[in-house]
C-alpha cells in the first residue's frame, strides 16, 4: 500500500512536470506516438490500403519550440513493415528509423490565432531508416537477397493538432519517407519471377497518433493557476480567485474585483466608487440608483428610497419643514405651514372667515375682533366700543330725541333775507346740534341747503351753497371738528313742498341735517 502510495505520488508529479504547454517559455514537448506503417514498392501500393495487413509500431518524438511558427523534431520509431498478397508474395521486416524535422505550424498569428486549439501542420526532414532481414519468412527460401543495413530517408508530411488543455494535446500525421535504396523488399528486378518490377526505390509511409506532453513548468508569475502566456493580469495578489484570463474575479461586473469590492453583488451597469460600493452622491446612506432624491443635503434623514423624511407627509421634508406636525391633507406652503391666505395668522383650515383685509385683529378662529359684540368687526365698527347696529356702522341708533332736535331744526334755520347771516334766533337750535357732535363722536355730519325757486337759479344755488356753509362755520366754532362735516348746496332742484305758494316756498326754503356714520 506504502509503495503503491510513492508510486501514485511520483507519476503525479511526473505528469504535473509534462503538463505544459509548449511557448517560448516551455520549449520542449514529447510525443509519445502510435504507428501503422505502409509500404510502397516491387510488391504493390500498400499506401492508405489497410487489406495489405497492419503493421504496428511505436515511437517517441521530442520537439523544440523556435518561433510561433516553426518547431524542430527529433523523432525515432521502431515496428514492423512490410506488405502481403499471399503466402508467397509477400515480405515483412523489422524497422527502426529516426530523423530530424521542421514543422510549420498554422496557428502561427499570420494564418491562425496563435490561441488556436485546432490547427493543422506541415514536416519535412532527413534521416536513417535501418531493417532486420532475420525476421522475414523469405530469409530461409532467398537467403542469398538477405540484406541489411541504412538508408537515408526524407520525411515529408502533414498533420492536425488539437490542443486539449495547456498541457496536453492529441496530434494525427501521416508522412511519406522518400528512400535511397531498392533492396529492402528482395526485388532484384525481373530476374526473379515471383515478384514484380516497379521501378524506383522502395519507400514507406507511417500513419501517427500521438499524445503530446510539453515539457517543464508553466511559467505563472503570480502563481494564480493561470499561465502568463495567457495571463492579463500578472500582478495578481496570492490567494485571489481569478477567471480564465487570469485576472481577479468580478463578480457583479462593476469594474472592481470581488476581493476589494465591499459591495460584491451590485446589479449590473451601477456606477460605484473604488471600493465597489454604489455611489451615494448626497451621502444618506441611498445608493445613487435606488436614491428617489440624490441631492439630498447633508445630515438630513432620509427613507429607504433616500427621500428626505417628510413626517407630516405635506410634501415639504422635516428639514424645510416649519410645520411639520401639520394635519393630513391640509394644503401647506413652502414652508410646509398650512396656507393662510390672509396673512391673519388663522391657517385656512382653521380660519372662519380666510378673506380678512390685511392688518386686522382675529380671534383664534380667524374672524375680525368684534369688541361690542355687535357683528360688525371693529375694523368696519365706527363705535367699536358701543353695541350698535350694521346699518350705522357698528355705532347705536340715533335716539329719538336726537332725531327731534335735527327735525326741528329743519326749519328753525333762520337767515336774513337773501344773505348767508344766521340770525341769532337760529343760535339755540345750532347749539344744540354742536352738543349732540361732541357727545357723539362717531357722528359725521352732512349739512345740506335747499332754496325756492325764486329768483335765478344760479343766485339761488350760491345762495344755497353759502347758507351751508354758514352752518358749517357756526358748529366749527362751538367746538365740532371741521373734518365730521360737509356742507352742500342744492338751490333749488331738491323742493319738498310746492313752489308756487309761499307756505310751499318757506319750507323749501331750508337746511338739512343728516347724520352719517
Amino acid at each position: 500500500m506504502k509503495t503503491k502510495k510513492i508510486l501514485l505520488t511520483i507519476l503525479a508529479g511526473f505528469y504535473s512536470f509534462l503538463l505544459v504547454s509548449q511557448t517560448a517559455d516551455n520549449k520542449f514537448a514529447l510525443d509519445i506516438n502510435l504507428i501503422n506503417n505502409e509500404y510502397k514498392g516491387d510488391y504493390g501500393n500498400g499506401l492508405w490500403d489497410f487489406s495489405t495487413a497492419v503493421y504496428p509500431g511505436g515511437g517517441l518524438n521530442l520537439s523544440m519550440y523556435l518561433s510561433p511558427s516553426f518547431n524542430i523534431g527529433l523523432e525515432g520509431s521502431y515496428g514492423n513493415y512490410g506488405y502481403y498478397l499471399s503466402e508467397i508474395n509477400r515480405f515483412s521486416v523489422r524497422k527502426f528509423d529516426a530523423d530530424l524535422h521542421l514543422d510549420y505550424k498554422f496557428n502561427n498569428g499570420y494564418i491562425l490565432s496563435k490561441e488556436a486549439k485546432f490547427y493543422p501542420f506541415l514536416t519535412l526532414g532527413a534521416g536513417l531508416a535501418a531493417y532486420n532481414n532475420n525476421f522475414r519468412p523469405e530469409a530461409e527460401r532467398y537467403p542469398a537477397r538477405v540484406t541489411d543495413g541504412l538508408d537515408l530517408i526524407i520525411p515529408l508530411g502533414a498533420g492536425l493538432k488539437y490542443q486539449i488543455s495547456d498541457r496536453f494535446a492529441m496530434q494525427y500525421k501521416y508522412v511519406y519517407n522518400f528512400t535511397n535504396r531498392d533492396l529492402r523488399d528482395e526485388n532484384r528486378g525481373a530476374s526473379n519471377p515471383i515478384y514484380q518490377s516497379v521501378d524506383g526505390n522502395d519507400r514507406f509511409g507511417k500513419h501517427v497518433l500521438s499524445f503530446v506532453f510539453t515539457l517543464g513548468k508553466t511559467a505563472d508569475k503570480d502563481k494564480d493557476g493561470v499561465p502568463d502566456k495567457r495571463d492579463l493580469c500578472l500582478e495578481t495578489p496570492q490567494s485571489v480567485q481569478v477567471d480564465a484570463n487570469g485576472c481577479p474575479v468580478d463578480s457583479d461586473k462593476d469594474g472592481v474585483p470581488d476581493y476589494l469590492d465591499k459591495s460584491p453583488n451590485t446589479p449590473a451597469g451601477v456606477k460605484v466608487d473604488q471600493e465597489g460600493r454604489p455611489l451615494d452622491s448626497d451621502k444618506d446612506g441611498v445608493p445613487d440608483y435606488l436614491d428617489k432624491s440624490p441631492n439630498t443635503p447633508a445630515g438630513v434623514k432620509v427613507d429607504s428610497e433616500g427621500r428626505p423624511i417628510d413626517t407630516d407627509k405635506d410634501g415639504v421634508p422635516d428639514y424645510l419643514d416649519k410645520c411639520d406636525k401639520t394635519p393630513a391633507g391640509i394644503k401647506v406652503d413652502a414652508n410646509g405651514c398650512p396656507v393662510d391666505s390672509d396673512k391673519d395668522g388663522v391657517p385656512d383650515y382653521l380660519d372662519k372667515s380666510p378673506d380678512t383685509p390685511a392688518g386686522v385683529k382675529v380671534d383664534a378662529e380667524g374672524r375680525p375682533i368684534d369688541t361690542d359684540k355687535d357683528g360688525v368687526a371693529d375694523y368696519l365698527d365706527k363705535c367699536p366700543d358701543q353695541f350698535g347696529v350694521a346699518k350705522n356702522k357698528g355705532c347705536p341708533e340715533v335716539k329719538e330725541e336726537t332725531k327731534k332736535v335735527f327735525t326741528k331744526a329743519l326749519q328753525g334755520i333762520q337767515f336774513e333775507a337773501g344773505k348767508d347771516v344766521i340770525k341769532k334766533t337760529s343760535y339755540p337750535i345750532l347749539d344744540m346740534i354742536a352738543d349732540i357732535m361732541k357727545l357723539n363722536p362717531a357722528y359725521s355730519l352732512e349739512i345740506n341747503g335747499h332754496s325756492d325757486s325764486q329768483g335765478d337759479d344760479n343766485k339761488n344755488l350760491e345762495l344755497s351753497q353759502k347758507r351751508a356753509d354758514a352752518v358749517k362755520l357756526y358748529l366749527v366754532g362751538k367746538g365740532v371738528n371741521e373734518n365730521r362735516m360737509t356742507s352742500k348746496g342744492y338751490g333749488e332742484t331738491m323742493p319738498v313742498a310746492d313752489n308756487s305758494t309761499a307756505a310751499g316756498r318757506a319750507k323749501n326754503r331750508r337746511v338739512e341735517f343728516k347724520v352719517v356714520f
